[in-house]
């Protein structure tokens, strides 16, 4: 897609994630071949599964397929009686390409947007009601008293400590964790790659989730360790750790070691591939625990850990002085969890963010590396990856 079309999607997105019909849609798209059937379930599946976050994630994933992509879509959105949005589509991609500067004035905000961006307190048209986004303050005498939790005092031993008592004006902003067990944690490990992937056997993941079991259960988690899955068998998992009943307990942590790459996004990038060579975006993963598809983790923190690849840029770094050469044992052999994958680069849609619940929250996503760039773990299956 070229970069005049792309801008006036992102102009437009407001106003398709507003009035967007996708139901619709699928059997055009994939008539015309702007998709495939793997990517139309891909598009069903993101968010909550909502209208709103199908809509937005076919904009979005409308930018990778090809410079036809928005004519195409056009088509299918006048073959599906969407003659409003077609024409809006349409009008503005001629004037734009009379004046390319005309995309900056085009007035895309539908009115109901427009009244509560202007005045977020009065109501709109119908029965919206302003919502309240962000922690209210909770008085001191109602929070939980703090747990004791092992803490790591060097040299592989634990010991229980209480924790530091927050500052008088942060108390609100604590997390609590005094459940016991403390909450799930699924890792999953995958090793062995089909051959049809082209994927490579990702050797000495297995000293990394050994770690990991150690230090959760230490932590008083519950620890399930899953290995070798394939993309759908991935979220199924994810999707049944989801479904329990966490009211009991304080918090739930994800790991996942496997190979990666980058992925379209709005908030969380990157994507982690199962055996089967197909990949799942890691802002679908940190969706399932969202506050609509797990309310029983609402308020509570949400751990992500991802030991993949995010693209294939190498960082090699620059030279300083006393660096250590006990830091990685002798003879270690880095490799990378790299797989090729090329993306433009990606906005998201402010307006509509601000006006779409819920927002992720409570929610930690710590990658072994920057998006677009390598992560490296050690061959010889005694050493634990860098990031671990």
């Amino acid at each position: 897609m070229d970069e005049a079309d792309r801008q006036l999607l992102r102009r437009c997105r407001v106003r398709l994630v507003s009035e967007l019909q996708v139901a619709p849609l699928w059997d055009a798209l994939l008539s015309r071949e702007l998709f495939t059937p793997d990517m139309i379930e891909d598009i069903q599946l993101a968010g909550s599964g909502s209208r709103r976050d199908q809509a937005r994630q076919l904009v979005i994933d409308l930018e990778t397929r090809g410079r036809k992509a928005l004519p195409l879509f056009i088509s299918c959105l006048e073959d599906t009686g969407q003659d409003t949005l077609a024409s809006l589509l349409r009008t503005s991609r001629q004037a734009v390409k009379r004046d390319p500067e005309a995309v900056r004035s085009l007035d895309l905000v539908p009115e109901e947007l427009r009244v509560m961006m202007l005045d977020p307190v009065k109501p709109a048209s119908g029965n919206l009601t302003p919502v309240v986004l962000g922690p209210r303050e909770l008085p001191p005498a109602k929070l939980r008293p703090e747990v004791l939790r092992p803490v790591d005092v060097g040299s592989g031993e634990f010991r229980d400590a209480h924790a530091q008592e927050p500052s008088r004006g942060n108390t609100d902003l604590a997390y609590v964790l005094r459940a016991d067990p403390c909450g799930h944690c699924l890792i999953i490990n995958n090793v062995s790659f089909s051959r049809a992937s082209g994927l490579s056997a990702r050797l000495g993941s297995n000293v990394d989730c050994e770690k990991m079991q150690r230090r959760f259960r230490s932590l008083h988690f519950t620890v399930e360790v899953t290995c070798n899955l394939t993309a759908k068998k991935m979220v199924q998992a994810l999707v049944e750790l989801a479904q329990r009943d966490h009211r009991a307990l304080d918090c739930c942590a994800v790991v996942i070691l496997s190979h990666g790459c980058q992925a379209s996004h709005l908030q969380f990038p990157g994507a982690v591939y199962g055996t089967d060579g197909c990949s799942v975006s890691v802002e679908r993963i940190v969706n399932i625990f969202n506050g609509i598809s797990c309310p029983s983790l609402g308020g509570k923190p949400k751990l992500f850990f991802i030991q993949a690849c995010g693209g294939e840029q190498k960082d090699h770094g620059f030279m300083v002085a006393h660096a250590s050469p006990g830091d990685r044992a002798s003879g270690s052999n880095p490799e990378p969890d790299a797989v090729p994958f090329q993306e433009g680069s990606r906005t998201s849609d402010e307006l509509d963010a601000v006006s779409s619940l819920p927002t992720p929250s409570d929610i930690l996503v710590s990658y072994s590396t920057f998006p677009g760039g390598c992560c490296f773990r050690e061959r010889n299956l005694q050493t634990d990856s860098w990031l671990f």
